[in-house]
């Protein structure tokens, strides 16, 4: 079983960046299909990125061209770098695996916020 911990989320300015991490304990993280999700105050939880074994990489239309997702395998650990954020990303965001099953993180604030 996956564990995930996410880590990096804080206050950054409209335009800024921010990187979050999220580190994977437990066996098998490779074959997992790791997602980024974010939740806002009063709205429902959606897809941000995902990122397949193999490296296959899927945006929301929200952030395309501005987030990236990845993952290093070796240190069972997947990224998602967000560029030029604008106030409307400020959310909880949560790290997934999936695989059969969803496993989730216990998630990172992030506030855009001048």
């Amino acid at each position: 079983q996956v564990r995930l911990v996410e880590s990096g989320g804080g206050l950054v300015q409209p335009g800024g960046s921010l990187r979050l991490s999220c580190a994977a304990s437990g066996s098998l993280f490779s074959i997992y299909t790791m997602g980024w999700y974010r939740q806002a105050p009063g709205k429902q939880r959606e897809l941000v990125a995902t990122i397949t074994s193999d490296g296959n990489a899927n945006y929301a239309d929200s952030v395309k061209g501005r987030f990236t997702i990845s993952r290093d395998n070796a240190k069972i650990t997947v990224y998602l770098q967000m560029n030029s954020v604008k106030p409307e990303d400020t959310a909880v965001y949560y790290c997934n695996a999936h695989f059969l099953s969803d496993i989730w993180g216990q998630g990172t604030q992030v506030t855009v916020s001048s």
